[in-house]
């Protein structure tokens, strides 16, 4: 069985973030959702569990922070083109997220943007030319600030 990755989000308002994310692209689970909690797959092994602020605190007794306003993770999903990262930029926007919190990137051999969901979580979405990918960071990292 592959590794599966199940990243969990406090969400203000459940029924609004689930519709934000399927307009996005992902599927609701409805085995594993109820009036608490929604699961939202994006891929036979990315998964977002949306989970209502009451359900949150039954997982940690930390403070939800504003996710305005503070950042504690940066999630990157990978896209199989720069068109297939503009499209979900572009669907994000249209279901009332954010378009790029973080700056564009688009060092040629990689590309990517982000949005922020209803709730401030940020998405960053990236296209890697899978020759680059090859070569590994060390060929490129020049083009990336790394030297």
């Amino acid at each position: 069985m592959p590794k599966l990755i199940f990243i969990n989000l406090p969400v203000a308002d459940l029924a609004r973030s689930a519709a934000f994310y399927e307009a996005v692209g992902a599927k609701k689970n409805p085995m594993f959702s109820d009036e608490t909690a929604a699961c939202m797959v994006f891929s036979d092994t990315i998964h977002a569990m949306l989970l209502t602020h009451e359900k949150w605190a039954t997982f940690t007794d930390r403070a939800i922070p504003d996710a305005h306003k503070t950042a504690q993770v940066l999630i990157c999903v990978s896209e199989d083109s720069k068109e297939g990262v503009d499209a979900v930029v572009d669907r994000a926007t249209e279901a009332g997220g954010q378009a790029d919190p973080s700056a564009k990137q688009d060092y040629g051999f990689m590309y990517g943007r982000s949005y922020a969901d209803p709730d401030g979580h940020i998405w960053e979405i990236m296209w890697m030319d899978p020759e680059a990918a090859a070569q590994g960071p060390e060929a490129f990292a020049s083009q990336v600030g790394g030297g």
